[in-house]
């Protein structure tokens, strides 16, 4: 999900530029090793201070950064050890307390702790729904989106399909957490065996990433040609679904590595293609 950007405040009242900002422009810009180094050092270069809430979002970028280069465990571990300290800094329903859970909670997928995941998002979901600003309705997307995510790894395709259509028809803005939520009702097609309303999904999906910036875009890559690659197989159009495989195998290593979770399901999907 987007990265909220907060604003240090010098005296005078007038706003100074964050020393994150460096950090979330790399991490945007799919650089991911230079943002997770970038936020590594500015946390440990900030004066040792309870209050400073620099420190921890700092290294809740790293952590995002290490999971986006397929480093799940390693991210899974400094969510783990960041969760106490958000909750004494900002409280247990702070919209960056909730937003780190999401994020801890949708990289256990990458882990194949499907249970956690589905556990933790729908309570981040509703705590994000009681909650007021700007940042909740995002947040209850995300967390949603996440929730769908384990239910279709789950097998539990009709739940998934029933929760995508009721995000959607809350969430109609024509962005990166449309683009999500469709690819992840094209999943729960997909699992219940319905490849031609996939492969609709799937191309509805494309229509929209066509359109979103290239920072919306980039966290996503890979992931419409795997959608369509697995509903054009499902449908025995093999021919057509090995370039989308292959589309989507390049993307993923181009912008996560080979050891992203992304892009071990494309490899995983063309093996299947190239073995029937």
């Amino acid at each position: 999900m987007r990265l909220f950007r907060p604003r240090g405040r010098i005296s005078g009242g007038r706003s100074m530029r964050s020393p994150l900002a460096q950090a979330i422009a790399l991490y945007e810009a799919g650089r991911y090793s230079e943002a997770e180094a970038e936020a590594r050092a500015v946390a440990a270069a900030r004066p040792r201070r309870r209050d400073d809430v620099h420190p921890p979002l700092a290294l809740g970028i790293a952590a995002l950064a290490t999971g986006a280069q397929g480093r799940h465990a390693e991210a899974v571990t400094a969510y783990d050890a960041l969760m106490p300290v958000f909750g004494r800094i900002f409280g247990a329903e702070h919209p960056q307390t909730l937003k780190l859970r999401s994020d801890r909670a949708q990289a256990l997928t990458a882990l194949a702790r499907y249970a956690e995941c589905e556990a933790e998002c729908a309570a981040v979901a509703e705590a994000a729904t009681r909650g007021t600003g700007p940042e909740m309705p995002r947040i209850v997307t995300a967390a949603r989106n996440g929730l769908i995510y384990a239910l279709n790894a789950r097998g539990r395709h009709p739940e998934a399909e029933t929760l995508a259509r009721e995000a959607l028809a809350a969430h109609r803005a024509p962005d990166r957490f449309g683009l999500v939520l469709r690819l992840g009702l094209a999943r729960s097609l997909q699992g219940q065996a319905r490849h031609e309303e996939a492969l609709a999904e799937a191309e509805r999906a494309g229509e929209l990433r066509r359109g979103l910036p290239e920072e919306q875009r980039r966290p996503e890559a890979g992931a419409v040609e795997l959608a369509l690659a697995a509903a054009l197989q499902g449908l025995s159009r093999g021919a057509e679904a090995r370039p989308r495989a292959v589309a989507a195998l390049d993307a993923c290593l181009s912008a996560f590595g080979p050891h992203h979770y992304r892009t071990s399901e494309a490899r995983a999907l063309l093996d299947r293609i190239d073995s029937g």
